[in-house]
């Protein structure tokens, strides 16, 4: 074999890992690799606006694939944009490598033009980050970050100075990656004390994660014995919630009074796979069990009467032959009937024409509002027209609480977000990654107005190779969350309001096909449209921004809160 170069050992070895995209943005730092890339075939160089959108179609590929994401940044300012992408990756558990440009090797650390010190800046996201000053170094640092960033699952940063990528090899040796995934188990002891705690545990509730997704027999089998709702984290939903008798939907902001119900009654939590967050919303002084590969989880929400590391499949099915099967299932039935209650309340919600059916004085006080789409019958309209096997992309706050209550990820639906970091501005390149890797799959990304606006430039991206991704914008003019996080604090509306262009029009002067929905009458053809369309759509729909998210358990404090909130906003002298 002749002689490689560094760049050309890189991409010799992100193709045999089964990588069939780079994101980035073209810099002379990064001039090696994508000469290197365009002269390779089953590897494509896609040029993207920005930086930030680079690391999220990574990311989104990364944990849609389960293959290696692949994201590049040249000297300084583009490595910088990689950021928030990246730490969405790293939230995500998604094995990302980030290729990243520097300054000539003759010129690091003399403060030199664009010059920015990669190792450090990206110390807290990256498993592994570490510079190339030789090319006797590869392939051995390429091997390296590649196996810390699959084997930990997360992001590893490999730096290239500009005059590196095109010296050659010594070594003629090819890269060798030897990956491996460990299976375990606790040890029987442990499974005894977690099965006795169970077994004498009048009620179980069960709150499932992402974790657990690829033991979806094994978790409906413990419900089955134990006779126990399963609460849903919002990552589960695409494992577990359709065709399970035992699903309640989900808990939090997000969620509904039935999961919120289902904790609080049970004797014992049996949570398995999931880091759920909010402490507040867990229930108080009841025993739990919990299974979790990452030992570094058990206890951290909430404290723990038995933690069992280990692979959720491997521990279920070594635990499963040691639980009794529960006497009644009244626990159960009590949580699906109060479940199959809230849905019905949610069905009546999403009609288009639910406001019209409002009379009087509350009617009168709507009236300025009156044609605005109601949020919950855009999520269900497009719940209806799009593909079993859809792959959904949603941006953080309102957009990502209408796809949780009314899209149901029936069929080989797949769901991904910025769950863990809650960036703005994530689905848009999320879904351009996502069609990129599954060109035959429909990928539909749900959009609030002020994410779509952060990174609009890279629409163009998704025009520019036709990418044929469905872009459902609800467009509230308002940073909806925002706008009800003050609410709820009794403090009126402020610096939420977004004044908005027609983004239909803007998204047809890109490229794309726009279609703007702004009568209820409308919606279900529009949306019709959109998914009937061939290519790329943006679909505007201007949705009500007054429409509000009720929680799982709203409080006194937040009732009032918003009842305080919405007199400043009106009453002479208020914000309004």
């Amino acid at each position: 074999m002749a002689s490689r170069t560094v760049a050309h050992v890189i991409v010799e070895g992100l193709k045999s890992l089964g990588v069939q995209h780079v994101f980035g943005v073209v810099g002379d730092a990064l001039n090696p690799l994508t000469e290197a890339i365009r002269t390779t075939d089953g590897l494509d160089w896609v040029g993207c606006r920005h930086e930030e959108a680079a690391a999220f179609a990574a990311g989104a590929q990364s944990q849609l694939s389960g293959v290696l994401g692949v994201c590049a940044g040249t000297v300084g300012p583009g490595s910088v944009h990689l950021l928030n992408g990246l730490y969405d990756a790293a939230k995500s558990r998604a094995p990302v490598l980030a290729i990243c440009g520097q300054v000539p090797l003759a010129e690091m650390g003399g403060d030199y033009f664009q010059e920015v010190d990669n190792d450090l800046l990206f110390r807290d996201v990256a498993v592994y980050r570490a510079t190339v000053t030789s090319p006797e170094q590869m392939p051995r640092m390429l091997e390296s970050a590649v196996r810390a960033a699959v084997g930990q699952g997360g992001v590893a940063v490999l730096t290239v100075p500009a005059d590196l990528g095109d010296m050659e090899l010594g070594e003629d040796r090819p890269v060798r990656f030897a990956l491996g995934h460990a299976v375990t188990r606790p040890d029987d002891a442990a499974l005894a004390e977690a099965a006795e705690l169970l077994n004498s545990a009048s009620r179980v509730t069960l709150l499932v994660g992402r974790g657990a997704r690829d033991a979806r027999t094994e978790v409906l089998r413990t419900a089955e014995l134990l006779a126990a709702p399963m609460v849903l984290t919002l990552k589960a939903k695409e494992g577990f919630e359709h065709d399970n008798p035992y699903e309640v939907g989900q808990t939090g902001l997000i969620g509904n009074p039935a999961a919120a119900h289902a904790l609080d009654r049970g004797e014992a939590l049996l949570m398995l796979g999931t880091d759920f967050p909010y402490r507040d919303w867990y229930p108080k002084g009841r025993k739990v069990v919990q299974i979790d590969v990452r030992e570094e989880h058990l206890g951290r929400r909430v404290p723990v009467d038995v933690g069992l590391a280990g692979d959720v499949g491997a521990t279920l099915r070594a635990l499963l032959p040691l639980l009794e099967k529960a006497p009644d299932r009244a626990h159960l039935d009590d949580a699906r009937d109060r479940f199959a209650t809230w849905r019905e309340g949610q069905r009546r919600l999403a009609d288009p024409a639910h406001d019209r059916r409002r009379t009087g004085r509350l009617r009168a006080a709507l009236d300025n509002r009156d044609h605005a789409v109601r949020p919950e019958a855009l999520a269900a309209a497009v719940d209806a027209y799009a593909s079993d096997d859809a792959v959904f992309t949603s941006d953080t706050g309102m957009a990502t609480v209408w796809l949780s209550r009314f899209v149901t990820m029936r069929g080989s639906r797949r769901l991904i977000g910025s769950y863990n970091l809650g960036s703005m501005a994530n689905a848009m390149p999320q879904a351009l990654g996502a069609q990129l890797r599954t060109p035959g799959r429909q990928v539909v990304a749900l959009c609030g107005d002020g994410g779509l606006s952060m990174l609009l430039g890279d629409l163009m991206t998704i025009a520019a190779h036709r990418l044929p991704v469905k872009i459902v914008l609800f467009d509230n003019r308002r940073l909806g969350m925002v706008e009800l996080e003050q609410e709820q604090a009794g403090l009126p509306e402020f610096g939420t309001v977004l004044d908005n262009p027609d983004f239909a029009a803007v998204a047809t002067a890109l490229g794309l096909t726009g279609i703007r929905v702004t009568d209820p009458d409308d919606l279900h053809d529009g949306v019709r449209k959109a998914f009937e369309t061939p290519g790329p759509v943006l679909l505007d729909v201007t949705t009500n921004p007054d429409e509000v998210a009720v929680p799982a358990k709203p409080t006194v404090g937040q009732a009032w809160g918003f009842a305080v909130a919405k007199a400043k906003e009106i009453l002479p002298g208020g914000a309004g």
